[in-house]
């Protein structure tokens, strides 16, 4: 599965520590983040992660692109929902993006554990489907990059 990490800067620690918790489960997907989360991630776990720009400089545009192709099958981002967003409409369209796919997407900590518990049960082994009927296995679609 291609999972995408996002977070605002007062979450940021909140996400390492969540990714750094269910490592064994984020190791075997294919990550994908924006700049400064996806390096602080990597920095505390090793992970491999592809690095998009920083959120307010195109990275969640750059997921919601993604997203648009139907090729990221989780999205967690850990929103900071009391401080004021200078990208906000970006923010707005990736979560709009993810209810028009049907892309699961966890906000906040207790959404994101419901989602990686389902993840390890199988509840999500329908996006496979969706790639299928796409022509495409989920492996194709995979970047294993990391732009360190």
């Amino acid at each position: 599965m291609n999972i995408a990490l996002i977070a605002h800067d007062k979450k940021k620690n909140d996400l390492v520590q969540f990714v750094e918790a269910y490592q064994t489960t984020f190791a075997e997907h294919q990550l994908y983040a924006t700049g400064t989360t996806g390096l602080r991630i990597h920095e505390a776990t090793g992970l491999q992660i592809h690095r998009f720009n920083s959120g307010p400089l195109g990275g969640d545009q750059e997921i919601g692109a993604l997203i648009a192709q139907n090729k990221m099958d989780i999205v967690i981002f850990f929103r900071d929902p009391l401080t004021a967003q200078p990208h906000e409409p970006d923010v707005t369209a990736l979560v709009r993006l993810c209810d028009v796919y049907s892309i699961p997407l966890a906000t906040n900590m207790g959404t994101a554990e419901v989602l990686i518990h389902g993840l390890n049960r199988g509840d999500l082994t329908w996006r496979n489907v969706i790639h299928e009927s796409q022509g495409e296995s989920n492996e194709s679609n995979e970047s294993n990059e990391s732009n360190e």
